[in-house]
């Protein structure tokens, strides 16, 4: 089984090197603008050997792992170049851009937009490893339009791999993914930004950065160039959701404005609630 994966990253990577554990006949080919990053794959054995757009004819499965921006153009491009029994699959955190841009594809059939929710702050090849997508889910969008031959190879690597399937139209993961991981993303971001900007000693972060800060501020170390891309798609949704976050960050300053503690904690205690939420899903 050749399987390419073009962007050898925390998610394509750790993809490969699970798929090199459940599949040991697979030979496992990159594709990497940085040619830093493909070869400390290839050191780290993530990948076995370099490739190049024109051998992606002789592939079996294409992981195209980018960011959302550039996999507009480069997944077409892929479908240009495979031939008919080859599966091609995204894992960008944006899906309705690319399922517009393919719809008129003559080899959309070989497409799956999927969306692993398994992402970290890390980056890189050195990122990757294997056992992340373990218990975790993976969106699938417009399942019926690529050829059923394919979901299947893709449900039984998916499956050996320990993800939890869920199905949804382009715009309604879009819609639900602002708010479920865009939105946290911003937050970290911008609390980073917020204490950069006010605590000007380096050394006064570190000395008093607590657990709660760290988890909360984690995401601000991941990527821009993945990120912003993904804003951009994404802008309709991610501005309505910062509108409601803003919102409740207003109220609770003019709660606090108002010495209403009591209504401060009860508003505390009612979103205690996400506690059994988060609990249901592990």
């Amino acid at each position: 089984m050749n399987v390419f994966v073009i962007g050898i990253g925390l998610i394509g990577g750790s993809m490969v090197l699970d798929i090199k554990k459940h599949y040991p006949e697979a030979t496992i080919y990159g594709i990497d603008t940085n040619e830093q990053h493909l070869e400390k794959a290839i050191e780290l054995g993530v990948v076995d050997k370099k490739a190049t757009f024109n051998d992606i004819e002789n592939a079996d499965i294409v992981i195209v792992s980018i960011p959302v921006d550039v996999q507009l153009h480069i997944i077409p491009k892929v479908l240009d170049a495979v031939n008919d029994n080859t599966l091609v699959l995204d894992v960008g955190s944006t899906k309705e851009d690319i399922c517009l841009a393919l719809k008129e594809h003559p080899k959309r059939r070989n497409y799956l937009a999927t969306h692993p929710i398994a992402g970290t702050e890390f980056s890189g090849p050195t990122a990757a490893h294997n056992g992340l997508f373990e218990k975790k889910t993976n969106i699938i969008c417009e399942v019926e339009k690529t050829a059923f031959k394919l979901q299947e190879k893709a449900l039984e690597i998916f499956s050996k791999l320990g993800m939890r399937i869920r199905y949804m139209d382009p715009k309604s993961h879009d819609k639900h993914i602002a708010y479920m991981s865009h939105l946290s993303h911003i937050s970290s971001f911008m609390l980073g930004k917020t204490v950069i900007e006010k605590e000007k000693n380096e050394r006064d972060i570190f000395d008093m950065a607590g657990s709660g800060f760290a988890s909360t501020v984690r995401l601000a170390k991941s990527s821009p160039a993945m990120w912003a891309p993904i804003f951009e798609q994404n802008k309709t949704n991610v501005i309505e959701t910062l509108d409601e976050y803003i919102n409740n960050l207003q109220q609770f300053k003019e709660l606090m404005k108002q010495n209403d503690f009591t209504e401060i904690y009860n508003e505390m205690e009612s979103t205690n609630h996400i506690k059994q939420i988060l609990n249901g899903i592990k």
